[in-house]
């Protein structure tokens, strides 16, 4: 199978570029800087400046996962800008090209989040539920999900991945919060109340795949462990796992003040759950988060 990645040089795309190459597959990346394709993904994977330069190679899928970061720094207007260019500017890049070939591959996976539901309190979100509220990263997931979907147009299986906090030590959230709780200087983020959509990388990788290979699925899945886990019990967890106390809090207002509307991705939460996955008989195999964290963080 050939297979075009965009954002194949972040956590995940070089993850699935490991995976996918194990298995025999063709991988092709979309980057800015092609050269460092085959360091970042392996030296059988491919990297291209500009989606011409595949020319008619026949194509069987794209996993779309494109996007600046979005809680690395806060949301200036400017920066807005660049997480919507890059996210949803981009796939609509990738539609014309798409729409431009006489060959079109079978399926597309894009990226997306749980952000798309908002702040949703205590409510568990499936993905038959509407968005709970329309924040700024709501609105860029649900603008992100819009134009991926555009592609069924094209007569191309649209599956929209609303991935949570997927954990590894290679990087994302946790490799960022390994240093403050190793030193002792974690603790809960607001009251800790807030529920964190957690997933393990393996299984990350796994429901991906998963995906890919099921003719019949399309639509929006949420990519989480099943058995989501309040901002307190993920500190008290990350804290047990490397043997350090977690006793020093970060007040709400604190963090209102130094991040302005982005606090709310850190203050607010989704209790979502893999309910389609589920259905579809996708099996975790990490689905609780003490058990995850051990085994991520436990030769360190």
């Amino acid at each position: 199978m050939h297979i075009l990645l965009t954002g194949g040089t972040g956590l995940i795309g070089r993850a699935l570029c490991a995976h996918w190459t194990e298995q025999g597959h063709r991988l092709t990346v979309w980057s800015r800087e092609p050269s460092k394709v085959a360091h970042l993904c392996g030296a059988d994977v491919r990297g291209v400046a500009r989606l011409e330069e595949l020319g008619e190679e026949p194509l069987d899928a794209v996993i779309n996962l494109a996007g600046a970061p979005i809680a690395d720094k806060p949301w200036s207007s400017k920066r807005k800008a660049l997480l919507w260019s890059s996210r949803i500017g981009l796939t609509e890049q990738l539609l014309s090209w798409l729409q431009g070939r006489t060959q079109r591959p079978a399926v597309l996976l894009s990226g997306s989040a749980v952000g798309w539901y908002g702040n949703g309190g205590e409510r568990e979100l499936n993905e038959g539920m509407l968005a709970v509220t329309d924040d700024f990263a709501a609105q860029l997931c649900g603008a992100w999900e819009e134009t991926a979907l555009r592609a069924e147009e094209l007569g191309i299986r649209v599956v929209l991945i609303r991935t949570g906090l997927v954990l590894s030590p290679d990087g994302g959230m946790l490799k960022r919060l390994l240093l403050p709780f190793r030193l002792g200087l974690g603790g809960r983020i607001g009251d800790g109340r807030q529920w964190m959509p957690w997933i393990h990388i393996a299984d990350q990788i796994g429901l991906m795949d998963f995906l890919l290979q099921q003719g019949d699925a399309r639509g929006p899945y949420n990519a989480c462990a099943p058995m989501p886990a309040r901002n307190a019990e993920f500190s008290k967890a990350l804290g047990q796992a490397l043997s350090r106390p977690t006793l020093l809090p970060a007040p709400a207002f604190v963090l209102r003040a130094a991040l302005g509307e982005m606090s709310e991705l850190l203050l607010g939460g989704q209790r979502a759950v893999p309910a389609r996955l589920l259905e579809a008989g996708f099996s975790f195999r990490f689905t609780h988060l003490d058990v995850a964290l051990v085994d991520l963080l436990g030769h360190q």
